[in-house]
């Protein structure tokens, strides 16, 4: 097995755990309120990733704990609405909506780091808002408190893909992004302490829950997207990572019993399309395709 093949399979593996990781969050709301659950998932990974990183982190210089103290607080901004949003709408539609931010990274990119829009985006644009009015928008046309919640979530989620792709380039990308977590942890075991009953979890599920969301979603998550993208190319990336939403939908119908209406599934597709759309470079491989035939003919 060679190592895009092996890099193909981890981006896939993590991918599988973001997808669960709506779930998740959906299971531990069961005990734990929405500051207590996250401030949890960012200590006790930002604790792991210190263990491993400990050398990076503790050589961080002024200008990547300032960065880091930002990334932290858009950590929190993206998290917290998508926790909340969750207590209001179901695992499936969180985890499509939320893939928004593929969309959302190369127009916020237009606008304020003047990046040529590819036309492409456009059309997945177009896909977008119909399937969002389709997956969202009851019968008389209003839209849910939890999917506006996670759109929401999807804009912080594409801030903070632009921003830390900035920040990489000026400082160690790895205490950048070990740091980060700690930050986000922080900030929200202290909102925690001041508007919530702060605990552990007192179930078995709950700790089940934090702890894969914890070590799988968060820490090991982190961490092999950056190893993996080293041997395999930006289109096999955004192909595997396109797939979380399907991921998010089939694990909320077998353990959350969640499902869709008709057009909720049409909705969902033309996002998944849309996602596929803005990511994958069509042309590109059907040329390859057809220079390969060439080749072998």
């Amino acid at each position: 097995m060679n190592k895009q093949i092996k890099a193909d399979l981890m981006l896939l593996m993590i991918t599988i755990f973001w997808g669960a990781s709506y779930m998740l969050t959906k299971l531990g709301l069961g005990d734990l309120e929405p500051f207590n659950l996250i401030a949890l998932r960012f200590i006790i990974a930002f604790i792991l990733s210190t263990a491993v990183f400990h050398k990076q982190v503790l050589s961080a210089d002024k200008k990547t704990i300032k960065y880091s103290l930002i990334l932290g607080m858009l950590l929190v901004g993206m998290f917290i609405s998508m926790t909340y949003g969750l207590q209001y709408t179901t695992a499936s539609n969180a985890g499509f909506l939320i893939s928004l931010s593929v969309v959302l990274i190369p127009v916020i990119s237009y606008f304020f780091l003047k990046q040529k829009i590819e036309k492409k985006i456009i059309l997945s644009l177009f896909l977008v808002v119909i399937g969002i009015a389709l997956l969202s928008l009851d019968t008389q046309f209003r839209m849910n408190v939890g999917d506006l919640l996670c759109i929401l979530c999807a804009l912080f989620c594409a801030v903070h893909v632009i921003v830390i792709g900035i920040y990489t380039k000026e400082v160690d990308s790895i205490a950048l992004g070990t740091l980060q977590l700690g930050f986000a942890g922080l900030f929200c075991i202290i909102i925690s302490i001041l508007i919530e009953d702060v605990k552990l979890p007192n179930t078995a599920l709950s700790w089940f829950s934090i702890l894969m969301l914890s070590i799988f979603c968060t820490a090991i998550g982190y961490i092999v997207q950056s190893t993996a993208q080293k041997y395999t190319t930006a289109t096999h990336t955004g192909l595997i990572l396109s797939l979380e939403p399907v991921f998010s939908a089939i694990l909320g119908y077998f353990v959350l019993g969640e499902t869709l209406a008709t057009r909720g599934y049409i909705g969902a597709l033309l996002m998944l399309l849309s996602v596929l759309n803005a990511e994958v470079d069509f042309n590109s491989i059907f040329k390859r395709g057809n220079e390969n035939k060439s080749i072998s003919s």
